[in-house]
């Protein structure tokens, strides 16, 4: 079997099983579950991941300057609550959460690239 044929019926059983939990009685809710226990997992698994890469590059993030180092932690505790508050802003009206919610991401990549390329500039 080719891969993209392996592929294709992979995500013809993943959507079957959406399906069935959507039409049978109380799947909305154990789909609910699921898709919370997904979210923990994900969230766990990139907390696992920068734990990671703190521990690879701690002499790194601690010859920053002050500054540097305030604005890459900020850039990522922003990034962390702009996805904690993200349900609250999706449901603002008018597409205005959304907005608010790339808006607040792209502030965070700015101060991640901003303190990368400020550590890499030669004075």
């Amino acid at each position: 079997m080719s891969l993209r044929a392996r592929q294709a019926l992979n995500f013809a059983i993943v959507a079957l099983v959406a399906l069935g939990f959507s039409v049978l009685p109380g799947g909305g809710s154990t789909l609910k579950v699921l898709l919370t226990l997904l979210g923990i997992v994900f969230f766990a698994a990139i907390a696992l991941f920068g734990y990671r890469l703190y521990r690879e590059h701690r002499f790194t993030l601690e010859s920053l300057a002050e500054r540097e180092r305030l604005v890459l932690y900020g850039s990522v505790a922003l990034a962390f609550l702009t996805f904690v508050a993200s349900q609250r802003l999706f449901n603002l009206r008018g597409g205005l959460g959304v907005l608010i919610f790339l808006a607040l991401l792209a502030l965070a990549s700015y101060g991640v690239f901003w303190v990368f390329t400020q550590s890499r500039r030669y004075d």
